[in-house]
């Protein structure tokens, strides 16, 4: 099968929202939705009216109407809520999870792919962070309810997903070995039944695999994935460390430039010579967002090129529109940044934050909000005793993450990244009386953003994009 040239980076929290990956589908690229935190995203859609009624359709076409009535009647605010009113609060994930935030996870991703598909023939993905492990079974299948068509997975080595997407495909019970913090040898899995969840083998929908892309920084990552994968791998992301979101680590110590970002050599590059010796497709990823460089990735035996800081900030991301245009008019005057944080990220990768010198996008000032964990996308899961777990996270206030046994010094330089990206796509939690501070992510290419406007025009679509990446 030919796959596209041009994969649409899966980005952020509701940044790659449906509209985003329809509009590069219907240009015959890869159009690919974010499955971050979707259950918020549509528990707080709804709360702010449904503007459009897109939300209402999606839901009308989920295969069991009883759920959709339930996510419909719980959130669903005619006109949309207050400006200063706080959203509701969001529901922890487990290891065991509720019955309620089973079915709006599911019904989430459901309507994500669902309208990224509707109206026309092209292919759709979702990406997923491999560091969130809890949602990861009930997002999946939900995604593969609505007909995704490929699923992307990064930060962290995802070599179980293949064989999950068998399983859920195929309507089987499915299982999920969780990673646990002073796990003492005692293993831990999340579980996910489509028979029980659909109330029975014969309500269970026939569903369609999807092709499966790793994001992987190595060759010796990309074999590991080749060879030790619990299903079929087919194809790979090969990401940069120009990439935006979560990178990779380099390789070694880590030592920080004098801005105090980690320092990347030629080590840190991967290697394609072995990479292509695997015999699958890739797609190279991190500054390959410009006029040019598709016909370079190719060259280099790529199938395309992944590009996500370009179609960030396009008119149909889901970044807010006073953000996008700050972020474009810095661009044009060279002031547009980026900040490599080594400790930003409670997952302790390396994360990026773009800015402008704005309170919204400086990382300094991200370091200075008031603590408070009430998302928790980002906890890690650690051992209290046998058969138990808790949940704890760097980025909560310190007090908190020290009495469940946690280093005080793994707290230092965190932010809540999850609710700071929300904030960044306009649904920021209000707290007395002010609306949570945003987080805005980008890879080095942001510097370059302005140069997709045409002239004449103040900002540039989706289509603008393709258009310059195809030459």
């Amino acid at each position: 099968m030919l796959h596209p040239r041009i994969i649409q980076g899966g980005m952020g929290v509701g940044v790659s929202n449906w509209r985003l990956a329809r509009a590069v589908s219907q240009e015959g690229q890869l159009g690919v939705v974010s499955g971050t935190a979707l259950d918020t995203v549509l528990a707080r859609r709804l709360q702010m009216g449904d503007q459009g009624g897109h939300l209402r359709r999606a839901l009308r076409k989920f295969p069991f109407q009883e759920m959709a009535r339930r996510i419909w009647d719980r959130y669903f605010i005619e006109g949309g809520k207050t400006l200063g009113k706080a959203f509701l609060p969001s529901m922890f994930f487990s290891i065991k999870p509720s019955r309620h935030l089973l079915e709006l996870t599911v019904v989430a991703n459901f309507a994500e792919v669902f309208l990224a598909k509707e109206g026309h023939g092209g292919r759709v993905g979702i990406n997923f962070l491999e560091k969130i492990q809890l949602p990861t079974l009930p997002s999946l299948f939900g995604a593969l309810l609505a007909g995704a068509d490929y699923v992307l997975m990064g930060a962290g080595i995802p070599r179980a997903i293949p064989g999950m997407l068998d399983r859920l495909a195929q309507g089987k019970a499915a299982s999920l070995k969780l990673d646990v913090e002073e796990a003492g040898g005692e293993e831990f899995h999340c579980m996910f039944d489509p028979e029980e969840f659909c109330g029975g083998k014969a309500k269970v929908p026939v569903m369609k695999k999807p092709f499966f892309f790793p994001v992987i920084s190595s060759a010796t990552l990309a074999l590991t994935m080749a060879r030790k994968s619990n299903g079929c791998v087919d194809g790979f992301i090969v990401e940069r460390p120009e990439a935006g979101g979560h990178n990779a680590p380099p390789r070694g110590v880590m030592h920080l430039d004098e801005r105090g970002q980690p320092v990347y050599s030629a080590r840190d590059l991967p290697d394609l010579a072995k990479i292509r010796e695997i015999g699958l497709p890739f797609w190279l990823a991190g500054s390959f967002g410009r006029s040019g460089r598709l016909t370079e990735a190719l060259r280099e035996g790529a199938a395309g090129v992944q590009v996500g800081t370009a179609f960030a900030f396009c008119e149909e991301s889901g970044i807010s529109s006073a953000i996008k245009r700050e972020m474009i008019e810095a661009s044009r005057k060279g002031k547009a940044t980026v900040h490599t944080d080594p400790f930003a990220s409670p997952t302790g990768f390396p994360f990026k934050i773009a800015g402008t010198g704005a309170p919204f996008a400086n990382s300094s000032s991200c370091g200075d909000r008031r603590r408070v964990c009430d998302l928790g996308y980002l906890r890690h899961p650690y051992r209290k005793g046998v058969g138990d777990l808790g949940y704890r996270c760097p980025g909560e206030p310190k007090e908190d993450f020290v009495k469940k046994g946690g280093l005080p010094v793994a707290t230092e330089g965190r932010v809540c990244l999850c609710n700071g990206l929300l904030s960044a796509i306009g649904m920021g939690q209000v707290r007395d009386g002010r609306i949570e501070q945003s987080v805005l992510t980008a890879g080095d290419d942001v510097v370059r953003i302005a140069e997709f406007v045409p002239p004449g025009r103040e900002s540039y679509t989706a289509a603008d994009v393709i258009r310059t990446l195809l030459g």
